[in-house]
């Protein structure tokens, strides 16, 4: 790294700030120990899972807690048991990973040796919303842990309770210098993207995504950012309205709407919106038999969340919308589904991520004013297509960009940990999950191993040896003979210097 104060003791450090004196003793335990094993880096990935399964019901409640109400098979569902899949696949594929890969050399280096090791980083940070506490905190923290490093958790300030058993169960298995847990509340925590990490995972919106990159940008750290979005839902004219509509019902009441792959608006066809907005309400109502009391219905957050939906309902409602509420009832911020027609471009629901249940509903006449508006706007962090007809789907694929894609369902490709889980444009950079996410958290090395008999010294000066002319009337060719070296030497006089910017 480009970062001078890395490369120092924590201990020889003046006046440091806890953060920081954090930061460096895991600087400073890592470079004690810069290879974990195989065997290491499983025994650390098995003793989350076991505590997973100890704390799992702690956990879920400590969540509800937070949240002043949240789904307990929810929770177990994301945040439990998300996490142990996730485990299940890095061990099972780890020992592959981790073994170096052989490259081909160039024609004229044959016979040498060329591979890529996978390093450990060293230290990553990994900042965590509060939509899902665990799986957006471990989740990083699996993949970081397989590819070797240490890691600092900096959990959310407003899901204290679950920041307390995460740190009580991560504090049984490992120590403070492998991996720390920063409370959301604690003075320094918004500073952690400041530190001069090896990488850090951020979780959260494009705006404050925007804020950690430019602060990483000071140390070079490198980010995985994943920033949510305006996912799409497009029901094809061929698929069955009730059906779209049971798991659209679920993807949009799942966590209340709070999970940045929830779908974030529907385009249904014209004459199947009043049928599709009926289906929709009909299926939220049979998996909510009521809000108040109803323990499967999880609550916005916090009083702040609860205020931004309400005025996105009173904005869209002053500006013309429709909005049916699935059921009357609510219990606190337990809030019923609402569905949105009579859109307008100009309502806060057509140009924000909702993040809450509420789903609006465009009607469309033809696949390509779908594709055209998708295209239009910012690239969304997944897309759900609904339709039996394969090449009316992959038209649509070809035509529309997305981080991920689940066909004829929400969500559920981030939950298949054999591929990797990123955005793209607007809804983030990188990947974690699956090899690309040890990828992105290790360091590719190539190592060159050159053969004692290689005759390397024939391309050393003095230049122009029978060699050197063979290789460079094979590789590069003869050279145009209407051109003479004076018009040569002045078209590069004439030609920018595109590196310098001259």
């Amino acid at each position: 790294m480009n970062n001078q104060s890395s490369t120092v003791p924590f201990s020889q450090h003046a006046a440091l700030s806890e953060l920081e004196s954090w930061f460096y003793a895991l600087k400073s335990a890592y470079q004690q120990d810069t290879q974990p094993t195989l065997e290491d880096r499983k025994a650390q990935l098995s003793a989350l899972k076991t505590q997973l399964r100890r704390y799992q019901n702690v956990l879920a409640q400590a969540m509800s807690d937070d949240f002043g109400g949240r789904s307990h098979s929810e929770s177990l569902m994301a945040d439990v048991l998300g996490p142990i899949l996730d485990i299940n696949h890095v061990q099972s594929h780890l020992r592959r990973w981790m073994r170096p890969k052989r490259r081909p050399t160039e024609w004229l280096f044959k016979g040498n040796k060329l591979e890529l090791r996978y390093q450990p980083k060293g230290v990553v940070g990994i900042i965590c919303p509060w939509n899902f506490p665990l799986y957006l905190s471990l989740g990083p923290l699996i993949t970081a842990l397989a590819a070797g490093n240490r890691c600092m958790i900096k959990m959310p300030p407003n899901c204290p309770k679950t920041t307390s058993a995460l740190t009580a169960m991560l504090a049984e298995v490992y120590s403070e210098d492998r991996v720390r847990v920063v409370p959301g509340d604690h003075p320094q925590a918004m500073e952690i993207s400041h530190l001069p990490f090896d990488h850090i995972v951020f979780t959260g919106s494009p705006n404050s995504g925007k804020i950690i990159m430019a602060n990483a940008a000071k140390n070079l750290t490198p980010v995985t950012l994943e920033l949510g979005g305006k996912s799409p839902t497009v029901i094809f004219e061929d698929y069955d309205i009730q059906q779209a509509a049971n798991r659209i019902a679920h993807g949009k009441s799942f966590n209340a709407g709070q999970i940045c792959i929830a779908p974030d608006y529907a385009f249904v066809p014209n004459e199947k919106v009043d049928a599709f907005v009926e289906a929709l309400s009909h299926a939220y109502k049979k998996m909510y038999s009521g809000i108040a009391g109803n323990a499967d219905c999880t609550s916005l957050v916090d009083n702040a969340q609860f205020e931004r939906f309400q005025a996105l309902v009173e904005d869209a409602k002053a500006k013309g919308a429709s909005i049916i509420k699935c059921r009357d009832d609510s219990d606190k911020r337990k809030m019923p589904l609402h569905i949105v027609t009579n859109l307008s471009p100009d309502m806060r629901i057509c140009q924000e991520e909702i993040f809450g249940p509420l789903l609006p509903v465009h009607g469309y006449n033809s696949l390509e004013e779908v594709a055209d508006y998708i295209t239009n706007r910012p690239r969304p962090l997944a897309c759900y297509l609904f339709s039996h007809d394969k090449e009316r789907r992959e038209w649509m694929l070809e035509r529309t960009h997305s981080g991920g894609v689940t066909i004829n369902d929400w969500g559920w490709h981030a939950l298949n940990h054999a591929v990797p889980f990123g955005g793209i444009g607007n809804s983030g950079i990188g990947n974690y999950h699956g090899e690309e996410g040890f990828r992105e958290l290790s360091h590719a090395r190539t190592v060159l191993q050159m053969r004692r008999w290689f005759p390397i010294s024939l391309f050393a000066p003095p230049y122009g040896n029978l060699a050197q002319r063979l290789v460079m009337r094979i590789f590069i060719g003869k050279p145009d003979p209407m051109l003479s070296t004076q018009d040569n030497a002045n078209a590069a006089i004439k030609t920018p210097d595109i590196a310098s910017g001259r």
